[in-house]
């Protein structure tokens, strides 16, 4: 057991000692966690923030010089603040294919949706194939999903046969299938508590978008 620091005050010396011990179970802990892999992750819930995760998880990947690729399914008519900054300043590390085209009730098209939706997930599939590519973001591919624009069982098929080990996917959107849920490797649900919408704010850049 850790002996508190006869130099420090009690209450100090309580708190260093308690540290000490934390530290060292942690330490522990951290050296037995030695394997790597290429993980899915999947980012879903009614609450904001599934994307914002997403687009700072490529961030990191940037960061690191690791090349990686974002596949938008239903954002891809807005001109997005990650949009604008990926393409302008990183394209060299990372591939931007916007394949959506705007929120189901503003096509109002859904044979048009389901075109664009395929063509989002082979551009994916192509991308996810390349191993040189270590993190591929489809993002709000649950939401292609959810309205039957793809099947889920067909893209997590694919993700289990033909995924490179070391590459990470991460799939956004509310509403993720359970199987999905289940096979993934790293799943985070966003609660809503509160949003400015219910309070007549909009969508504004920055924050949204």
């Amino acid at each position: 057991m850790t002996e508190p620091d006869a130099t420090l005050p009690e209450d100090e010396a309580r708190h260093a000692a308690k540290m000490a011990k934390k530290k060292a179970a942690r330490d522990r802990m951290m050296d037995a966690k030695t394997g790597e892999k290429g993980l899915i992750i999947v980012h879903t819930g009614p609450g904001k923030g599934k994307s914002s995760s997403g687009f700072g998880m490529i961030m990191r990947c940037i960061a690191h010089q690791m090349p990686c690729a974002v596949v938008q399914f239903i954002k891809g008519a807005w001109d997005t603040g990650e949009r604008r900054l990926l393409t302008t300043h990183f394209s060299d590390l990372c591939q931007f294919h916007s394949m959506g085209e705007g929120f189901t009730w503003e096509t109002q098209d859904k044979a048009r949706d389901i075109a664009a939706a395929e063509a989002g997930w082979r551009k994916a599939q192509e991308l996810i194939r390349d191993p040189s590519i270590r993190m591929v973001l489809l993002d709000e591919i649950n939401i292609a999903f959810r309205y039957g624009y793809l099947d889920a069982a067909e893209v997590l098929a694919f993700l289990q046969a033909e995924k490179p080990p070391m590459t990470h996917v991460v799939l956004t959107g509310r509403g993720a299938p359970e199987a999905l849920v289940e096979a993934a490797d790293l799943v985070t649900e966003m609660t809503q508590v509160k949003h400015p919408f219910r309070a007549g704010i909009k969508a504004q850049p920055g924050v949204e978008f």
